[in-house]
C-alpha cells in the first residue's frame, strides 16, 4: 500500500460511520491525520472514532445532517475548536432509493437531491471558508459514482444518477472557482463497491425481479473488467492520493475508481 504521509493534518469525513467513510477514516489515520468521523448515525460515529483512537490516532466523532447549512457549519467549527483547522474535507454522506423514473415521487427526488446534491455543497461551503480564511489551501474530495457518469440502465436509480451527475459537475466547478485559494476540488466515482448500499440496493432489484437475494449484485460484479467486487479500501486509496503531496497538481476531475468498469 502506498504511503501519503498526511502527519500533522486534520479531516473530515462525512458519512464516515460506514462503508467507503470509515475505510477513508481508518486510511487517513493510518496517514497520520487526525479525523473527525461526521455521521447522521451517531453510534456509527462513535464506533469507527474509536477504531482510529485504538489505532494510537485521534478522532472526534459527531453527528450532521449535511442538508442543513447550520449543521455543516458546526462540523467545521468543532473540528477547528479540537484540532486548530482543517486541510482536508471528504464529502462522503449519501442515499440511493431503487425507483424507476415512472415511480420517483417528488419526496423521493427531493430526499436524494437534498442529501447527495446539496449536502455536497453545503458541506463544501463550510469547509472552503474555513480553509479561506486560514489562508493554506486545502484539499475537498467529493464522493460522485460511476451513476454520475453513466446511467445505470437495468438498476432503477435514476434519481441517484441525476444527483451524482449533480455532484461531478458541482466538483468542476469548485475546483475552478477554488484554484485561486489553493483549494484543490476533485471527486471520486466509485462503482460497485461492496457496502451496505449495495446490499440494500441487491435486497430491493432482487425482490422487484423474482430472484435470489446476492444474484443482483453478483451479476453485475461479473461485468467488472479487473475481475472483483470493489472494496471501501479501494476507494480510500485513491481518497488518500487525492488528499496527498502527490496530487498537488490535479484538480476539477471526476477519478474513475471502478476497476475498469466505468473506462472513462
Amino acid at each position: 500500500m502506498p504511503n501519503y504521509d498526511l502527519t500533522g493534518q486534520v479531516a473530515i469525513i462525512t458519512g464516515g460511520g460506514s462503508g467507503i467513510g470509515r475505510a477513508v477514516a481508518l486510511r487517513f489515520a493510518r496517514e497520520g491525520c487526525r479525523v473527525t468521523v461526521a455521521d447522521i448515525n451517531t453510534d456509527n460515529a462513535a464506533a469507527v472514532a474509536a477504531e482510529v483512537e485504538a489505532m494510537g490516532g485521534e478522532a472526534l466523532s459527531i453527528q450532521i445532517d449535511v442538508t442543513r447549512k447550520d449543521e455543516c457549519e458546526h462540523m467545521v467549527q468543532a473540528t477547528v475548536n479540537r484540532f486548530g483547522r482543517l486541510n482536508i474535507q471528504f464529502n462522503n454522506a449519501g442515499i440511493a432509493r431503487v425507483a424507476t423514473l415512472l415511480e420517483t415521487d417528488e419526496a423521493t427526488w427531493d430526499a436524494i437531491m437534498n442529501v447527495n446534491a446539496k449536502g455536497i455543497l453545503l458541506s463544501a461551503q463550510a469547509a472552503a471558508r474555513q480553509m479561506i480564511a486560514q489562508g493554506n489551501g486545502g484539499r475537498i474530495i467529493n464522493n460522485a459514482s460511476a451513476a454520475g457518469k453513466m446511467a445505470p440502465g437495468r438498476i432503477p436509480l435514476g434519481a441517484y444518477s441525476a444527483s451524482k451527475h449533480a455532484v461531478v459537475g458541482l466538483t468542476r466547478q469548485m475546483g475552478l472557482e477554488w484554484a485561486q485559494h489553493g483549494i484543490l476540488v476533485n471527486c471520486v466515482c466509485p462503482g460497485i463497491v461492496d457496502t451496505p448500499m449495495w446490499e440494500l440496493i441487491d435486497r430491493e432489484v432482487a425482490k422487484r425481479e423474482g430472484v435470489p437475494i446476492g444474484s443482483v449484485k453478483a451479476q453485475v460484479a461479473a461485468t467488472i473488467p479487473i475481475g472483483r467486487i470493489e472494496q471501501p479500501e479501494d476507494v480510500a486509496n485513491m481518497v488518500a492520493f487525492l488528499a496527498s503531496a502527490d496530487a498537488a497538481y490535479v484538480t476539477a476531475q471526476a477519478v474513475d475508481v471502478s476497476g475498469g468498469r466505468i473506462p472513462y
